[in-house]
């Protein structure tokens, strides 16, 4: 059964269509109050290391070496990537991410990941 995993910016505003909502970056958007995320729940564990985090930056120019090096940290959480596919059966799922840049972030990544 294949399923549909969307993304979607954390600042934009949450709709009915996102289902269930899960936050997948390790620290929490600034200046955002948590009844305006509407986020179900928070999987801080499946982001990309503090060190690979820091190492990107968000630039473009190091955009595929780091979906290189977030796919095998990806390989270590296979019991989340699990779970989010059990989401993503039961109903529309989002991952939800507070970065500005809406094609070079570690959402994309994990959402590419999963529909496949």
């Amino acid at each position: 059964m294949a399923i549909k995993v969307e993304i979607k910016r954390a600042y934009d505003l949450p709709s009915a269509e996102d289902g269930y909502r899960v936050l997948v970056d390790r620290l929490w958007p600034r200046g955002l109050s948590k009844d305006k995320a509407q986020i179900d729940l928070w999987m801080k564990e499946i982001a990309p290391s503090s060190e690979l985090r820091h190492w990107f930056g968000h630039d473009p120019a190091k955009w595929h070496e780091f979906q290189k090096r977030y796919q095998a940290e990806l390989k270590q959480h296979t019991e989340l990537l699990s779970h989010l596919r059990q989401l993503a059966r039961r109903g529309p799922l989002t991952l939800v991410y507070g970065a500005k840049d809406k094609e070079h972030n570690d959402a994309v990544v994990l959402r590419e990941i999963l529909n496949t």
